[in-house]
């Protein structure tokens, strides 16, 4: 994993695709990122996750103290989080936002959707550029549900290229979405932090 930032209180480090951000419930799911990283580090605890399959930005808190002022700043919503995603299909539109309750239908795998009784979930996406396999999107999820952006983009009949739960039925080496930026102000000594990470697959699918 690639170190993007670190310092007494923080680190960002790049997550691969496949590996899962904490161990999951089955023997064979015990390998995961913060596991790793607290082989060196035992301070280390996680800020948020990203799924399995997506890679990209992921922030790590180093310290009770430390995991406690992050975790204000994502749950008050002052952290901007910028997603890249190709997805199959051209959009009818250069931007929008897609926004429903929702909920997850099935627990294995898990799938989540469109429920009546579920939780606000809203994401808006813009257009960067189209091509052959589809469109590449910037999406900003304006909530943290989880499977938030792969099932928005189900839902509207654009789904994240390469995903084994909401794609089509075909083989990709990896799912097409990566975490590319974070934003906020840094808990403690109040500068603004900008992190980025380049998404692997952009120049395969715009060339």
């Amino acid at each position: 994993m690639r170190v993007l930032f670190q310092d007494s209180w923080l680190i960002a480090v790049e997550k691969p695709p496949g590996l899962l951000s904490q161990p999951g419930l089955g023997v064979d799911q015990q390998d995961s990122l913060i596991g790793r990283l607290q082989f060196f580090d035992s301070e280390l605890r996680l800020v948020h996750r990203l799924d399995r399959d997506t890679s990209g930005l992921l922030l790590l808190a180093r310290g009770a103290e430390s995991l406690r002022r992050c975790s204000m700043l994502f749950s008050a919503r002052r952290v901007r989080k910028l997603y890249l995603a190709v997805v199959v299909g051209r959009m009818n539109r250069n931007a929008g936002t897609i926004s429903f309750p929702m909920a997850r239908l099935q627990k294995n795998p898990p799938l989540y959707g469109k429920h009546s009784q579920g939780k606000e979930s809203r994401s808006q996406w813009r257009v960067r550029s189209c091509h052959a396999n589809g469109s590449t999107l910037w999406l900003w999820p304006l909530t943290g549900r989880s499977h938030q952006l792969r099932a928005h983009l189900a839902s509207v009949g654009h789904p994240i290229l390469g995903d084994p739960i909401y794609g089509k039925k075909v083989f990709f080496e990896r799912m097409h979405l990566h975490s590319t930026a974070l934003s906020f102000r840094h808990p403690f000594t109040g500068l603004r932090l900008r992190l980025r990470s380049r998404a692997p697959f952009l120049g395969a699918q715009e060339n």
